[in-house]
């Protein structure tokens, strides 16, 4: 799974990087530990261009009746992403880039303990998540967005079984196609990224609290 994330990048540079355009509302400033129902980062394709956008971290569909359900739909698994009907409006038509450069996950050591591991690209560079994005407007607006998963690759198997969906930038264009609807290729595109391009380093106890969010988090032990 993917429960929390960092974007330390600024926005020239997210903008050079996903050849992106920011809408005015959005004023990002450096993240070290996103969690879930926080807004986060998104690029969708508008009317043809690559637009970036907040959207809260945890999916709404337009059926909801109650947005809360969005607390657990923070990520879509590959394997039924194309079927789940909280997730299938979404794939066909609403397929979005959420926007990183590191992530977490935590390794069972025992019964009670964990240790929480900072995994990112070895050039540190920004890179995109498969995403996928809603729209939700009968209380009020929202408009959302969840993280696909798929299997661990073999650096992060021995931490967790599962990673998100790390998209190659030739595969970024295909997949923000509202237009593209070949499910087969579609679904192709949501496989383990290659594990000798990412390093996986331990880090503190801090990052396990969403209240600690400085660079702290994100140091070695």
């Amino acid at each position: 799974m993917c429960g929390r994330f960092t974007l330390r990048a600024n926005l020239n540079r997210l903008l050079m990087e996903f050849e992106a355009e920011a809408r005015p509302e959005y004023q990002p400033t450096p993240r070290y530990n996103v969690a879930p129902t926080q807004q986060i980062l998104t690029i969708s394709l508008i009317d043809g261009k690559r637009a970036i956008m907040a959207r809260r971290w945890g999916l709404v569909p337009f059926w909801a009746a109650d947005p809360k359900i969005g607390n657990s739909l923070i990520n879509a698994r590959a394997e039924t992403v194309a079927e789940k009907p909280a997730f299938r409006n979404s794939f066909k038509k609403d397929r979005c880039l959420v926007i990183a450069d590191g992530f977490y996950e935590w390794k069972k050591l025992d019964a009670k303990k964990k240790q929480p591991y900072f995994i990112h690209l070895k050039d540190d560079r920004p890179f995109a998540f498969a995403g996928l994005a809603a729209h939700w407007d009968k209380a009020g607006e929202i408009n959302s967005a969840t993280i696909i998963t798929t299997d661990a690759n073999q650096l992060m198997a021995p931490i967790h079984d599962r990673m998100p969906v790390i998209l190659p930038k030739e595969s970024i264009q295909l997949w923000l196609d509202p237009e593209f609807q070949d499910k087969p290729e579609l679904l192709s595109l949501l496989k383990p990224y290659p594990e000798e391009e990412m390093v996986a380093t331990p880090v503190s106890t801090l990052v396990n609290s969403p209240k600690n969010e400085d660079p702290c988090c994100i140091n070695p032990l």
